[in-house]
Order: structure tokens, then C-alpha cells, then sequence
């Protein structure tokens, strides 16, 4: 209880305690911490780091060799936001938890479809658009003739009448009107939870603002994923030694896993999931834009590695510059496409030759005038 932990920050106050360490199990460690953040240097410690001989392990022996780690220096504490971005990482996880029920819900109109015979899925790329709800609508409300339903298309999916008027022919019951009525009350009530977030989130990061518009310099990341990476690293990044310490903390780094002059594996560390999620998402998104240097390092790795390895190598590169941006407070600057042509020319002539030659022809190069 919260008297308690009163009574213990009392006590360790009169032994004159100024340090204090615990495990990170949870959401366990929270109360504990908002008692004591005022009056003691706390280590949030991760529990992997501090594992001891099995078979000697009771709750007062962790408690006694945390303390003796923590008396030799031998801790590293975990990075914890000051309070107003733990209270906007609060609300951006819980943001990302309801867009996930929302796309759960958005799957199952998707199966009832397929079981109502409805192929709407296979004509309109999004079936959550406007004209697709205003036909599901329609459907629930028990219409069954496609001709009218076809019609209600708008936009560019007015060039789709035909193929619409055959994927609304179905089987349609009274069983799939209510649940597809049911299901589209949910999606609306979760859609308006998710707006109303967004509008917290939005009067949260207000003091955060000049930071989270320096993040929307970097190529792929919009509105909310600039809100997402505020709100998991923070603003001072002077909690991580560099940009390749805060990849690494993220989960963005090979693995390191060798004994007797073997390498084992590279997987990549669990790191904190909701940063790495994040940024993964603005790394497909960079990958697609045209003439930067995201799109170049994507198509410079995924042949060879697979388009998987090459986002998480885009997405290091992404948060790394994320790093600097916050640390300098300055807006993101491209190396450009032609960046990994220029680190070493020669390299990559010989390369364009040797693919020549192998197509069966014989290769003159001969220096333009004033070419480097």
C-alpha cells in the first residue's frame, strides 16, 4: 500500500540512504518509483543484467545482491522518461493498442464478407473507405439488389461499376445483416476512442511541438509516428551516449553471440517494441520516397539480404538521424541517392564492367572531359 511505501522511504531517509535500485518486472516497479523519484537517485536495473547462480533464489537474496551490485557500481539503469513523456508514452501505447482492435475489427467485416459471398474486397482496395461503408451500410440495412449499391461509388472507383455489381451479388442472410450492423458500431466507437486520444495526445506533446515538427524532416515519418518516437525517447538525448546507443536500445542492432571463435547468431535484441514498431513503419514508408538516401540504402540491401534486413537497416539510419535531430536541434538533412556511388567510385565501375562483360560485351571507358 501506499502508507507503506511512505514508511520505507522514511526509513531508508533515516539510515541515510541516497541510492536505491530495483528490478524492472512490469508495471510492478511504478508505484515504487513514484514514492521514491522525489527523494532518492534510483537505477531501474533490467532483470537480465543481474541473474545469479540458479538455485540460490529467494526474494531477500535478489534484494541483497541488487544492493551489493549496486554498492560496486556494477549496475546500468534503464532509461526513464521525466513524468510528462511517461504520461504521453502512456497515451501513445494506449493509442497504438486501439488502432490494433480497430484492425481487428476491420478483419472480421473482411471474413464475414467472404462467408456472405460479398467479394467487395477484390474490387476496392480498401473496403473502409467511403464509398465501400456507404455500400456495407447498405447491406446491413438489408438492401440486396447490387445495381443500387454499385452506384454509390465515388471517385475513381466509378471506373469499377461493372466488377462492384458483381462482387455485391451474394448470399447474404439476416444472420450476416446483424453481425455486419454490429460490427460497424464497433468500428465506429473504436474509431471515435482513437480521435479522441489523438486529441489528449495533441494537448500533451503542445510543449513538445518545435521537436516533433524537426521530426517530420526525416523521410517517412508523418503526424503520429513523430508523436510515437517523442513520446519513447524523449527530448534529451544526452540519456544515450550516441545515435548507435539508442539503435542498439532500440532493438535495431545485430546481435552479438560468439564463443570459441564462432559466431552463433545476429539476431536483433527485443528492445523496446513500441520505438521499434514505429520506426520500422517510417522506414517502409521511406523506402518508397523518390531520390532520397533511405531509398537508395533499401535497394542497395534487399537484394542481396531481403527487403526485411534492409527495413531494419533503414530504420537504424532513421533513428540514428532522429538522434541528432533532437541532440542538435536541427531539421533533417539527406545524403541524397548518389551517396553510396560517391563513398567509393572505383568500386562500382568495376562492378558495372564485370556485369558487361558477363552479358558478352567488351567494355571501353573512356573519361568524359572534366568528369572526376
Amino acid at each position: 500500500m501506499t502508507r507503506d511505501l511512505l514508511e520505507l522511504a522514511d526509513w531508508l531517509e533515516e539510515d541515510g540512504v541516497t541510492h536505491v535500485a530495483m528490478e524492472s518486472t512490469g508495471v510492478l516497479w511504478k508505484p515504487v518509483w513514484n514514492i521514491l523519484e522525489a527523494g532518492f537517485t534510483i537505477l531501474l536495473v533490467n532483470a537480465y543484467h543481474i541473474k545469479q547462480v540458479p538455485g540460490r533464489k529467494t526474494d531477500v537474496k535478489d534484494c541483497e545482491w541488487i544492493a551489493d551490485l549496486l554498492q560496486h557500481g556494477l549496475l546500468r539503469g534503464s532509461f526513464v522518461p521525466p513524468q510528462p513523456i511517461r504520461e504521453l508514452r502512456d497515451l501513445t501505447r494506449l493509442r497504438a493498442q486501439i488502432v490494433a482492435e480497430k484492425t481487428a475489427v476491420v478483419n472480421r467485416i473482411h471474413k464475414l464478407l467472404e462467408d456472405a459471398n460479398i467479394k467487395l474486397g477484390a474490387v476496392a482496395s480498401d473496403i473502409m473507405g467511403v464509398s465501400c461503408r456507404k455500400m456495407l451500410a447498405q447491406i446491413a440495412a438489408g438492401q440486396s439488389d447490387a445495381e443500387p449499391m454499385a452506384e454509390l461509388a465515388l471517385g475513381s472507383l466509378r471506373g469499377k461499376i461493372p466488377q462492384l455489381r458483381l462482387a455485391l451479388h451474394g448470399h447474404v442472410t439476416e444472420h450476416h445483416r446483424y453481425v455486419l450492423s454490429f460490427l460497424l458500431k464497433s468500428l465506429q466507437q473504436v474509431e471515435a476512442r482513437i480521435e479522441q486520444l489523438s486529441g489528449r495526445i495533441e494537448e500533451v506533446i503542445r510543449p513538445f511541438q518545435p521537436s516533433v515538427m524537426l521530426l517530420m524532416t526525416i523521410p517517412g515519418v508523418q503526424i503520429r509516428t513523430a508523436q510515437n518516437l517523442l513520446a519513447e525517447i524523449g527530448t534529451d538525448m544526452g540519456q544515450f551516449p550516441s545515435g548507435q546507443h539508442l539503435a542498439s536500445w532500440a532493438g535495431l542492432c545485430p546481435g552479438n553471440n560468439e564463443s570459441a571463435g564462432k559466431r552463433k547468431t545476429g539476431r536483433t535484441a527485443k528492445g523496446n517494441r513500441w520505438l521499434r514498431r514505429a520506426i520500422a513503419e517510417a522506414a517502409w514508408g521511406a523506402s518508397r520516397t523518390k531520390n532520397t538516401y533511405a531509398q537508395a540504402q533499401y535497394r542497395r540491401i534487399a537484394p542481396r539480404r531481403g527487403s526485411k534486413r534492409a527495413i531494419v537497416a533503414v530504420a537504424h539510419s532513421l533513428l540514428v538521424a532522429a538522434y541528432h535531430i533532437l541532440k542538435n536541434s536541427t531539421p533533417y538533412q539527406d545524403l541524397g541517392p548518389d551517396h553510396f556511388n560517391r563513398l567509393n567510385p572505383e568500386r562500382l565501375t568495376r562492378y558495372h564492367v564485370k556485369r558487361l562483360e558477363a552479358l558478352g560485351f567488351n567494355v571501353k571507358l573512356e573519361a568524359r572531359d572534366g568528369a572526376a
